[in-house]
């Protein structure tokens, strides 16, 4: 037999075969679940993972969270777009948050000044009303109106990283800071009711939030005038100070030596004054009565 024949009987056996199956009944439920696995494995294999939502979804999720706290805690003042809203006479109610940035929201809600219960001179550090998660997602809410300045972190707040220079920290506060704060950052009076707080205590994160915003009435010191490094070599300076010990007792106030013996000297002066009033006073009464 030759392989020409053999390989047509081979062949002709196959399609004798393929036409046999082809008609059963369950043909086409074959080629079917053939195909769908095929295309089913296909997607695993080329598709992307979504285990876990992406980056932007979380993002996403959480603005929403911050623009419903902010719908209820800061909306009645500040509007429901952040926009601001005056009042018909003129009177601010609430200022525009558009273009404030992140770490504005997280200075002023992260120190219990915001919410506030009624417009006022100046908004006091008090209780904070939110908690960590709840500040960063109107935070976040705030920072998605408009770009502003963002949350700092890592060794640029911290006191005690490598490079910092506590004495040029001491220079900068002094030149730019102590005219409000007092010359080691004991706070002191301002105008219309307003005071500037005392920074010892704070948290240093909270410091340079405030440097970078400018809140209330302190001007806002940028990183065109106050370098980052500046920033942090400030705070370096204000906690120094904090762990300073009161070698004669009390602080008052950390105004300096001489001051402090100022103080101590009308207080005693005024004693001794009043000490001898009394004297006279009780002589006189005496020969009073004896007369």
């Amino acid at each position: 037999m030759s392989r020409s024949s053999s390989g047509r009987r081979a062949g002709g056996w196959f399609g004798r075969t393929l036409s046999t199956r082809r008609r059963h009944p369950l043909a086409a439920v074959a080629v079917l679940l053939v195909v769908l696995l095929t295309c089913g494995t296909a997607y695993a294999a080329l598709s992307p993972t979504t285990s876990a939502p992406s980056n932007a979804t979380a993002q996403s999720t959480q603005i929403e969270e911050g623009r419903q706290l902010f719908a209820i805690g800061c909306a009645s003042c500040h509007g429901l777009g952040g926009e601001g809203q005056i009042r018909e006479d003129g009177t601010v109610l609430g200022p525009s948050l558009i273009g404030v940035g992140a770490a504005a929201v997280d200075f002023q809600v992260g120190t219990g000044r915001m919410p506030m219960a009624a417009p006022a001179a100046q908004a006091p550090a008090k209780e904070v009303a939110y908690s960590d998660e709840q500040i960063a997602a109107m935070a976040e809410f705030v920072a998605s109106l408009a770009p502003g300045p963002e949350i700092p972190e890592g060794d640029i707040i911290d006191p005690e990283a490598d490079g910092v220079d506590i004495a040029r920290g001491g220079l900068l506060f002094r030149t730019n800071c102590a005219q409000c704060h007092n010359t080691s950052g004991q706070g002191g009076a301002l105008t219309y009711g307003q005071e500037a707080p005392m920074l010892t205590g704070v948290d240093p994160k909270h410091v340079y939030e405030a440097m970078l915003t400018g809140p209330q009435a302190m001007p806002v010191f940028n990183d065109e005038l106050l370098v980052p490094e500046d920033k942090r070599d400030i705070i370096a300076f204000l906690h120094s100070v904090e762990n300073e010990p009161n070698p004669g007792g009390l602080g008052i106030g950390r105004v300096g030596p001489v001051s402090e013996g100022l103080w101590a000297w009308l207080v005693g002066l005024a004693g001794l004054i009043g000490f001898a009033a009394w004297i006279v006073t009780r002589s006189a009464a005496a020969r009073r009565s004896s007369s």
